[in-house]
Order: structure tokens, then sequence, then C-alpha cells
């Protein structure tokens, strides 16, 4: 056979073919995306890191669980729900990666544990290197806030299901705790301080609210313009701040003051309402004393334009207030100065009394009156 009759054969019978890449997949892009993002994940590792990304799993050892008496591991998955439409909109896509870390670390601190790794799942309507990178730049950041080291993830391409330019992020993060030293709701009791520690902003909770109220129907000058009312940030701005990441400041407390800390609340969606009370026994409830912590201004502005009462805005949003730390009080004084030391803003803001496993507020309509003083 001649070699043109063989090649009209081989085109013939590839004439029906269609490849991955025709279907919407591009795998070289995605090679050129995990190129794109080495030096990020390994800006994040830890000496307990083993090889490297592109493995089927990553691998991480425990060896220094060996000197713990009782070692756990804790781990928490989440998202940054639909804060990313907000990202969209602004097209600034380096922050809400350190939202999905923080939404992750900082549940798993609530019980005192050190996040080791974490791991990221990507899902995009068309694969485009650079903006992954920008995305995983927040991931990366986000990972050496929190102390722990991004070891894999998965970078998945959807076409058909998302649009082109669409993406959605969620995350998981391990990490381990001495059972000994763990914080525990039980150990609670009447008279333990509540301690404050202040957020950036709303953090990654309520936007599908804020969003409606905040930016619809609104064209993108107006969201891109200075506001006097949110101390001269622009909406997009305010409400794209990233979640704080309280696992350096909070983990230091714990070794700095033994025994201080009996347990913590990390405030997400429900706010302190929903939230507060799952670091509470059955027999006890925390007073929360209104009006003892300022509101940022994008809370108090989001709650305007939504015409939010006090009870439904503290149940929606942090309100200021993105951990609270429940404290025995002969050593409130030392965690407040040892917070402080470190650069966090602490308020007071109640005390815990003897109930039934609630959250109780005194002190009614007084929720915006320290930014009116």
């Amino acid at each position: 056979m001649t070699q043109a009759n063989n090649d009209t054969k081989v085109a013939s019978a590839n004439a029906g073919q269609v490849t991955y890449a025709q279907a919407g997949v591009d795998t070289a892009e995605g090679a050129r995306a995990v190129k794109a993002i080495k030096k990020t994940v390994h800006d994040t590792y830890r000496p307990e890191v083993i090889g490297d990304i592109g493995g089927f799993g990553g691998l991480f050892s425990v060896a220094a669980a060996k000197d713990m008496e009782d070692p756990i591991l804790v781990s928490g998955t989440d998202g940054v729900g639909t804060k990313l439409q907000l990202a969209r909109l602004a097209n600034k896509h380096d922050t809400v990666g350190i939202d999905l870390v923080a939404m992750c670390a900082n549940d798993i601190l609530a019980t005192g544990a050190e996040p080791l790794f974490f791991l990221d799942y990507i899902a995009v309507g068309k694969l485009r290197a650079e903006a992954v990178a920008e995305v995983v730049a927040g991931i990366g950041e986000g990972c050496k806030q929190a102390g722990c080291a991004l070891i894999g993830g998965e970078m998945a391409e959807h076409p058909g299901v998302m649009d082109p330019d669409d993406y959605d992020l969620s995350g998981f993060c391990v990490g381990i705790v001495d059972r000994p030293k763990m914080l525990d709701p039980e150990a609670v009791k009447p008279g333990d301080v509540l301690i404050g520690l202040a957020s950036s902003g709303l953090h990654s909770n309520g936007y599908s609210l804020a969003r409606k109220v905040c930016t619809e129907g609104v064209d993108i000058e107006e969201l891109c313009a200075p506001r006097a009312e949110l101390a001269g940030a622009s909406v997009l701005d305010a409400l794209l701040t990233p979640t704080r990441i309280y696992v350096k400041p909070v983990r230091a407390v714990v070794e700095s003051v033994p025994g201080a800390v009996r347990a913590l609340a990390h405030i997400t969606g429900g706010g302190i309402t929903e939230n507060l009370d799952r670091a509470l026994p059955k027999t006890c409830d925390a007073q929360v004393e209104l009006g003892a912590w300022p509101v940022p201004p994008v809370a108090s502005y989001v709650c305007a334009q939504a015409n939010l009462d006090e009870t439904e805005a503290l149940k929606t949003f942090n309100m200021g207030i993105g951990l609270v730390l429940i404290v025995d009080p002969s050593c409130a004084d030392a965690v407040e100065a040892c917070l402080d030391e470190l650069g966090e803003k602490t308020y007071r803001i109640g005390r815990v009394i003897e109930g039934e496993g609630v959250v109780r507020y005194r002190n009614q309509g007084g929720l915006f009156a320290y930014a009116q003083a």
C-alpha cells in the first residue's frame, strides 16, 4: 500500500473523531495551570510535606504526633459561597482564596487544633492558567496566614455545565490537637468571660442578602465609587475584604496562657446568635452586651440597605465579631494582653450565666450604639 493511500485511510478513520479538547476540556492548559501555581504551593510547605504536587495524593508526615499523649485529627470543609459572584463582578480574584482557607482553618481552630494541611477544589467553566493562578495565590496566602501547607487539590473544567467565566471553590483542612489540650464546651462555667475578636467585615457569610440589597440593579461605576458611609471604600471593595484568619494569635494565647481559653466560637453563617451557642454546654447561656463593640461600616451599610432589625442582623452577619473566646475570668486580662501584643482588637462582649445553652442579649437596641457614641 502506498503512503498516500495509507494517509487517506487514517484520515477517513478519524473523520468522525471528537477529541477531549473539542469537547471543551483542555488538558494542555491544565498542565500549564499546574506549572503556574507551583511556586505558590511550594511557598506554603512545612517540613512535614513529602514529595510534590502532581501525584495521586498529598503526603504529610505526622511524626510530631508521637510526642502527644492522645493525638486527635480534626478536619473541616467549606466553600466561599456567593461572595464569588462579587469577585467576578469586580474582576478581582486574588482574595477569595483567603476566604476559602479561613472558613476551614477557623472552624478546626475551635477545637484548639493546629491546621496542618489544606486541599482545594476549583471548578471552572473554561480553564485559563493565569486566572487559576490568581485564585490559588489567594489560597496560598491563606495557608501561610494559617500556618498550613497546600499539599494538593483539583482543577476541574466543566464545559456545558458552567459558563466559561464562572468558577466555584471548595476545600478542606486537616489539623491536629492533643486530646488533653482540646477546647471543650463542656468546660465552660458560669462567670466565664466572652472576649470577641474583631472581624474584617462580613467575612464570607450573608452574601446572598448583601448582593441582593447592595448590588442588584446598580451599575459597576457606582459600585466602584468611594462612599463616605463605608469609610471611603467602595461597595465592592468593602464586600470583598477577605475573612480574618485567627489561627496564629489564638494558638499563641492557648500556649502562652494554658487553660485560660475554655471554648471558642467561629462566627459564620447564622451570626452570633446561631454560632456562639455551639460553644456552650446545655447548662449555660451566653449573655452578650450589645453596644460593647463597634459594628464595621460595611455591616451597618448592608443592614441599612436591607432594613434589618437588630434580631435579624445578629443571626445573619457577624456584626464585627469574627471569633469569640470563652475565657476563665481569672485569666481574662492575660488573654487580652497577649492578643493585644499580637495586634488583635478584642472586646469584652459579655459573660456566661446559668441557663440552657442559648445566646441572650442585654441592652436591646444598643447594637449600633458604639459607632454612634
